[in-house]
Parts: C-alpha cells; structure tokens; sequence
C-alpha cells in the first residue's frame, strides 16, 4: 500500500515538471493561436477600376496619388492623356509626365479613412469615367494593406505574445513549488528506493534544464515595434495566382489580348528537311578516275562562291604500264608514216612543175600528212592535259574538300554547289494532304518561314510520302541538310481560340498554361490544352471562354515569379 502511495507521489512531481518544461521551453513564442497570415504583404494603399477603354490603379505615397493608366484590351500604357479627379479637397488635375505615371498632390490621402474618388480620363475626343474607392488603414498598417479588400495587421502578433510572456513568472514560481514537494517526498523515500529515485530526480533535471536553455536570450519586456517597409514587389500568391504591381508589368512589358472565338484551318505538322533547289543546284563529277590536282587559284574551299564554267579542278587520269608501252608503239608507227609521207611530198613538188604528177596528188599528199601529225599530237596531248573538273550552276561550294594529289574514282562527287538563295524543303507525311493552302516551316528557335507547295510523291518513301515546298523570301538562318517542322494548312476548318506562341508557358508539371488578365495588378494561370495552328499561333482545343484577356507577351517572365 506504502508503494502504491509513493508511486503516485512520484507520478505527480514529474507531472509537474513536465507542464514547467512545456512553459519554459517557449519555442516560438506559443501563446495563443498565430494571427492570419497577410494576404498580399508590405503594398502601399490602392485602388484600381476597369472600363472598356482603360484599366486605372491609383497608389498613395507620402500624401501623394501615382496613377497608372493602360489600354483595357492591350495593356499598353496610355500617355497624353489628361486625367482630371474627384478628391474630398475638389477636382483638381493630375500632372501627365512623359513616359511616367500621372500624379496628383493628395495630402488628404496622409488621413486613415475611405475615400470615393472619379477619374475622368479624356483623350483623343472621348471621355471616359472611372469612379474608385481608396481605403488608407490606420496608422501603422499601411505596411500591409492590399487593395480595397482586406487588410493583415502583423503588429497584433506582438501584443499577442507581450500578453502571453506576463504569465510565465507565475508558471514559473508554480513549478518550482511542485519541484521543492518532490524532493522532500524523494528524500523520505530514499532508503528503501534509491535506484527509482535516481532516475526520476534525473528526468527531473533534465526537463527543467531543457526548458531553461529552450528560454535563453528571450526577452519578454516590451518589444520593439519598427515601421514596416512598403515595398511593391511581384509574387505568387497561395492560391496560384501572381501580383504584379503596374510599375513592374511596364519593366515586364506585359501585353495582353482578348480573345475571341472564330474558324481557323486545320494544320497539319510534318517532319522535313531543307534541301537545294534542283534547278540551282548540281554536282562536280569527273567521268574517268585520276589524280586531282588544283587550278591556278587553287582548289575552292567550302563556301566559296563560283561562277557557271569556273574551273574547279583539274583530274590527271592515271597511265598503266601496258598502257604507255602501247602509246610509245603507237607514237613509233605514226612518226614512220609522217616520214614516209613527208618525202613522197618533196618528190611530188619536185615533179608537178614538169606535168609528170598531177597537182591533185600533191594536194592528197599534203592532206594525208597533216592527218597523220594531227593523230600524232593527240597522243601527246592525252599524256599531258587533264579533264577540267567545271562549276554547272552558279552558287556556293556546299561540300568537298580535296587536296592536290588525292586519288578519286569515275563518277565520284567532288564539289555540290548550291544557290543560297534558293532553297526546298522536303517533307514527310504518312497521310495523303487534302490540298495545301499553304505552309510554313518552323525553327526550334520559334523562327518561321513561308512555303510554297511544289508537290507530293506517288510512290512511298519507307512508309511515306515526301512532299516537296519552296521556301519563299528571305532565307537567312537556313542550310541544306537542316531539320525542320512544316505546318501545312488543309482545306478542313474548326472553330475556336487562336492564341501567339508566346502566350504559351509550361508550369512545373510540364502543363501547358495561360496567364488570364484577371484584375489589373493580377493573372491567373490556366491550363489548357493546344493543338498546332500555323507557325505563330496555336489552337486552344479547350481549357478558356470567349472574351477573356490573356497575356500574349511577357507570359514566360510571369511564370517566373514566385
């Protein structure tokens, strides 16, 4: 019974501890339930109003209204404009500052209260009436007031705490009472359970000391309250959404469009590779195989221009031995027959005079000797002279690269020349095209070409059928051999969205996503899902409604915001 009664004595005095060590330990400043978190943190007061010309934010500064105006549609900044307000002080006029905000002198703004504003904005002939409400918190929140909407205040999180820390004294002369009866409740105990008593009195310790270094360096008088900093910066809120302040979206350029539901062609996206031109282009081939040797120029390198007829290089066939040894035959039997021929001549001059010989002989004679050095020098000239390797077309030389004394055989390409300016793309496509109505080719920098289509196929290539297009205009960043991605559009049409690439952004699921202009200093993001369009835009299959603002510039800053 004895026991039973010392254990429970026991049990209570380490109870006690425990709730000490729970008070002292203080991590955090655990007093109460935390405040709310702010919903948009350290943004200087502000109200904003949307019409169907212009989109108004108006921010108070040191008794001072800075004034954003933008086109509705496009988000672009309006300047010029004369702005003439409704404040509690009368009307008066906002200055208009090149390339800068409007601003207008508001010294009533410095007084905590709710304020209903009119902004008549005029420009070009038309007026336009945009009517606000400017809420200024109390003193000390302007740190973190948001819009009209709501408001955080972190300063009660101080008085919170201030509160909280003036009852750890009382906890604190509480727990050491419980400590002082358990230590004249071990000490009677002692003797008969020394071990137990030990390792109570241990656990003891131990809380009460982690409680106290838990405690260090708090200070628990009152605390110091510093001004909050108000600072207009660009983040992502909980819910996904992104803030950006107007003086940020103009350093972002942020453009925005509202889309519209129309019918747009089908397009169809193709593997393809750009090619030469086949009436520009041609190969430098030599008909026997030899030796190569240089030009007096010497041999054109890759990129080099070249004319129609221009001489390339030159191909020396080579001479086998039985070869020569039948050259050096023939050229024996031929300077025999010139010999020959050449006295029956001198003889026949010698008797024409006197009429003993015709004249006419004399003249076959003479024909029949230059007819015989004439063969004789075309065996000389096939030792010496090689084949002149010529430019068919005029362009470029796309490949080759020879040396002097390198070996090629008959019908081997040398040179591939290739007109620059005028260039094919060959496609692929595994399906019969409708009728191209006409077709771009696409980068993977994004930059886009137009084509012309030349033609398609009948009989299949590995399963598919090339079609051929002719790039049109400029040229500029393309090369034969360069891969590509052909959007052909067809006879067939569908109905929807058309959005720029641009407006196009993966989110870190790898999600394709727009950013909707919901408010004027707010975008949400939404997914959506695409289809090719042409080589600027896409097709939004689903994922938005008619009449929303997306952003079609500065879309990918704003996926970067965080």
């Amino acid at each position: 019974m004895f026991s039973l009664f010392r254990a429970a004595i026991c049990a209570a005095a380490f109870a006690s501890f425990l709730g000490v060590g729970s008070l002292l330990a203080h991590e955090g400043h655990d007093h109460g339930a935390p405040p709310p978190a702010a919903v948009i943190a350290n943004l200087a007061p502000r109200a904003e109003a949307v019409s169907e010309l212009y989109e108004l934010v108006a921010t108070a500064r040191a008794g001072e209204l800075v004034i954003y105006l933008d086109r509705s549609a496009t988000n672009e900044q309006v300047d010029g404009a004369t702005i003439e307000v409704e404040t509690p002080a009368g009307p008066e006029p906002a200055r208009a500052m090149a390339t800068e905000p409007y601003r207008l002198t508001a010294p009533w703004s410095a007084k905590p209260g709710s304020y209903d504003l009119i902004f008549t904005v005029s420009k070009d002939g038309i007026a336009d009436l945009l009517p606000v409400t400017l809420t200024i918190p109390p003193d000390g929140l302007n740190g973190n007031a948001g819009t009209s909407s709501g408001l955080s205040i972190p300063a009660m999180a101080g008085e919170i705490r201030e509160l909280s820390s003036r009852n750890v004294p009382t906890a604190l002369m509480a727990g050491l009472g419980g400590f002082a009866a358990g230590i004249v409740v071990m000490t009677l105990m002692w003797r008969r359970s020394r071990p137990a008593m030990i390792l109570i009195l241990a656990g003891m310790l131990a809380v009460f000391n982690g409680g106290a270094r838990a405690h260090e360096g708090e200070d628990h008088g009152t605390p110091a309250t510093s001004a909050p900093t108000v600072r207009d910066l660009a983040q992502r809120l909980p819910d996904g959404s992104v803030f950006v302040p107007k003086s940020t979206q103009r350093i972002l350029a942020i453009r925005t469009t509202k889309i519209e539901s129309a019918a747009h062609r089908s397009v169809v996206e193709l593997p393809g590779r750009i090619i030469p031109d086949p009436n520009a282009s041609g190969f430098v081939q030599s008909s026997i195989g030899g030796r190569l040797s240089p030009p007096p120029n010497g041999f054109p390198r890759l990129g080099t221009p070249v004319k129609k007829g221009d001489v390339l290089a030159y191909m020396t066939p080579p001479l086998q031995a039985i070869d020569a040894s039948d050259m050096r035959q023939r050229q024996g039997e031929l300077d025999q027959q010139i010999s020959i021929v050449e006295r029956r001549l001198a003889r026949y001059e010698a008797l024409v005079p006197s009429g003993a010989i015709a004249r006419t002989q004399l003249e076959d004679t003479r024909t029949e000797l230059q007819g015989l050095k004439d063969r004789r020098g075309s065996l000389d000239k096939s030792r010496r002279e090689p084949e002149e390797l010529i430019a068919p077309v005029d362009g470029i030389v796309a490949e080759g690269t020879v040396v002097a004394g390198q070996m090629a055989q008959s019908n081997a390409v040398i040179f591939h020349i290739v007109d620059p300016t005028r260039l094919w793309v060959e496609a692929l496509s595994f399906d019969t095209l409708p009728g191209v109505q006409s077709a771009v080719a696409r980068l993977n920098n994004d930059r886009t070409y137009p084509l012309a289509f030349r033609g398609a196929g009948f009989a299949g290539r590995n399963q598919s059928i090339p079609v051929q297009f002719a790039v049109q205009g400029d040229v500029a960043g393309l090369r034969a051999g360069q891969f590509v991605t052909v959007l052909a559009t067809t006879d067939e049409e569908k109905t929807g969205f058309a959005i720029p690439r641009a407006a196009l952004v993966r989110n870190a699921n790898g999600q394709d996503v727009v950013y909707e202009h919901v408010a004027a200093e707010r975008f949400e993001p939404r997914p959506v899902r695409v289809e090719p369009l042409d080589g600027d835009r896409v097709f939004i299959a689903t994922g938005l409604a008619a009449g929303k603002r997306l952003v079609v510039q500065g879309a990918e800053l704003l996926g970067q915001v965080r």
